[in-house]
């Protein structure tokens, strides 16, 4: 019979646990992907997952400063962040509510039948109790353990709060980067297709001069590539721009299809000159930067946990007692039964103290002093990171205002050369190929300086960020 009992259960077991069983198993072999039940419904579970939607003016021209806004609105690591520190707040409450009493209402009820034993014979007792109590506990005093959590959880808040500056930092700092890839990329698209059209002029010249006898045949053919040069150039440059507003529509939480106008380079105030000096800028570094900040911090959260462990080696004092109402009935034998009631309660003081834990509280006491002395050590190389970080990028926006001073000098000179060899040309002193030579040159300057009014700007934006004024109210992400 047991044995029939046992075969019964173990195939219940197997057909109500037989999908768990299977959908727990491992790939079978190591060269093929692994799929299952499991991952089909993941899929489908994914499928239906809500996602967040919003819409866009798509016949506004957005600046910077609003499509940066919007993103900080929807996108979803900011919301993230944000959801952590409100866990660390909360982590603060619960070390928080150790300062105050634990009351619980407590209902005992139970029945029960036992022997007593009275003058030699065993006499069947019964007795039934409810008894609803009040109880409190409390710790009074414990040298610091409490403490200790407490600061342990508000530099963990302060942490996760400048963990969500530094979300909104980088956000920032993403936004802007994108925005002005994509600004340059349509600057690159804009510079190609006036490129195009001066190819396809020359192009158009050299097969009047042909149709005049004034020109060869190969040099028609030279002009033809040229064109074709730039109209490859062009498909590349539109190409190149179409990512790059994908790539911030991206990074805003939109789909990569989004369309979406922004503001021209040209419309841009493009910085001239530094405004602060190296040391103004890392200075400013060391004090905004949330990352150093949150250094700072999570040494405070390791003194902490050194005072946590600390406490260890002291005694605490603690009361609890309960008081409430017992209600009961009790029967001996045969005898009549009886009811009862009346108030109990217990008071009580606790001193307790570890006096051995097998060196426990000692190797705590040590790794509190190793996790404080590796965050010192970590603000330290921090510091150091961050001084290169603004430095480099302090040096390559220096590079970045010289690069478009002549940037535009290259313009203005490779402007002048094209419209002079177009008029040689067209008096005869220049050959074809001179004037295809100063429109590539033409077409070169124009990216150059395109490139380089936006690293100007990238620069701008990648300052900002090294020396945290990307977060900072009164910081303009115009100032260089």
């Amino acid at each position: 019979m047991d044995g029939t009992v046992a075969k019964v259960v173990l195939l219940i077991m197997s057909l109500l646990g037989i999908q768990t069983l299977s959908a727990q198993k491992t790939a079978p072999t190591s060269n093929r992907a692994w799929h299952s039940k499991s991952e089909l419904d993941l899929s489908q579970e994914l499928a239906v997952e809500p996602q967040p939607s919003w819409d866009i003016d798509s016949k506004k021209f957005y600046t910077l400063a609003e499509l940066i806004d919007l993103a900080e609105q929807h996108n979803p690591e900011t919301r993230a962040s944000w959801q952590r520190a409100k866990i660390r707040a909360a982590e603060l409450g619960v070390a928080r509510s150790a300062y105050f009493p634990t009351l619980t209402a407590v209902v005992y009820s139970a029945s029960l039948r036992q022997p007593a034993l009275i003058e030699g014979y065993f006499h069947r007792q019964t007795i039934a109790l409810y008894q609803p109590t009040l109880n409190v506990e409390y710790l009074i005093f414990d040298f610091g353990g409490r403490a200790g959590a407490v600061d342990v959880a508000k530099a963990n808040l302060i942490v996760a709060n400048l963990a969500f500056n530094d979300t909104h930092r980088r956000l920032i700092y993403d936004i802007s980067a994108a925005y002005f890839r994509l600004l340059n990329a349509r600057g690159q698209r804009e510079a190609t297709e006036v490129s195009l059209k001066n190819a396809e002029t020359v192009e158009a010249d050299a097969d009047d001069r042909l149709s005049h006898g004034l020109a060869t045949r190969p040099d028609v053919l030279e002009a033809s590539a040229a064109r074709a040069q730039a109209d490859f150039d062009l498909q590349a440059a539109v190409g190149a721009e179409a990512i790059a507003l994908g790539h911030l529509v991206t990074l805003m939480g939109l789909p990569s299809k989004t369309e979406l106008k922004v503001e021209s380079l040209s419309q841009l105030s493009i910085p001239n000159a530094m405004s602060d000096s190296l040391n103004e800028e890392i200075e400013r570094a060391f004090q905004q930067r949330p990352e150093l900040l949150e250094a700072v911090a999570r040494i405070r959260a390791a003194q902490g946990m050194l005072k946590q462990a600390r406490s260890a080696y002291f005694p605490t004092i603690r009361f609890s007692g309960n008081g409430g109402l017992a209600r009961g009935y009790g029967q001996e034998d045969l005898l009549p039964g009886h009811y009862a009631e009346g108030e109990v309660w217990t008071a009580g003081m606790e001193l307790r103290w570890t006096l051995f834990d097998g060196a426990r509280r000692e190797e705590e006491v040590i790794a509190a002093n190793a996790q404080r002395r590796a965050a010192e050590a970590d603000l330290h190389a921090l510091r150091d990171q961050i001084d290169e970080e603004v430095f480099t990028s302090y040096t390559n926006m220096q590079t970045a205002l010289r690069q478009q001073q002549a940037a535009t000098a290259l313009l203005t000179a490779s402007v002048q050369s094209y419209e002079a060899a177009r008029e040689a040309y067209g008096y005869g002193l220049r050959s074809e190929l001179d004037v295809i030579a100063a429109q590539k040159a033409l077409a070169q300057a124009r990216s150059e300086d395109v490139a380089a009014r936006s690293r100007v700007l990238l620069q701008t934006a990648d300052l900002a960020f090294r020396t945290g004024d990307l977060i900072q109210v009164q910081a303009q992400l115009s100032r260089p």
